[in-house]
């Protein structure tokens, strides 16, 4: 992948399930750190929370004070329980990054998983099995490098 080294990724990290979180966290900066991509990260409550900070963050950069940056990396784990609110976390921050992504043209690696239990979410988090904070990473990389083909020039 042929990359800027100059591009700056926001990973928003839901620490719900903090043992979860580290894993995917942990694959996401390893992955970007191989590219030499910096980074700044920014943890939330929960998945539901992940794409209004991210909205913040688009907001931020018309700010003095606020940055600029070139993609976005979404980490959380949602697990099935006994009630419809994992139906309705799963749907709804899905939907919100999506919103965000297509509305505003931003390159968004999507990192969120929806396990039906505690040992499907961590074979996909450990970076020794699934490692899909690594394919979050990679994917908006690869996002990136899809807005500057297309529309060119830096976004964020």
């Amino acid at each position: 992948m042929n990359l800027d080294h100059s591009l700056r990724i926001l990973i928003v990290d839901s620490r719900f399930y903090p043992h979860i979180a580290n894993e995917l966290l942990t694959g996401a900066k390893t992955a970007l750190d191989e590219f030499s991509i910096a980074y700044d990260v920014i943890s939330v409550p929960g998945a539901f929370e992940i794409p209004a900070a991210i909205s913040m963050a688009v907001e931020a950069r018309h700010k003095p004070a606020g940055k600029s940056y070139d993609g976005y990396v979404a980490l959380g784990c949602v697990i099935r329980g006994e009630t419809t609110h994992y139906d309705y976390v799963c749907e709804q921050s899905a939907r919100a990054l999506m919103d965000l992504a297509v509305n505003n043209q931003l390159s968004i690696g999507y990192g969120i998983l929806t396990c039906e239990n505690e040992a499907q979410a961590m074979a996909r988090a450990r970076i020794s099995e699934g490692n899909k904070g690594a394919i979050a990473a990679k994917t908006v990389l690869g996002m990136i490098s899809v807005h500057k083909t297309l529309l060119g020039g830096r976004h964020g």
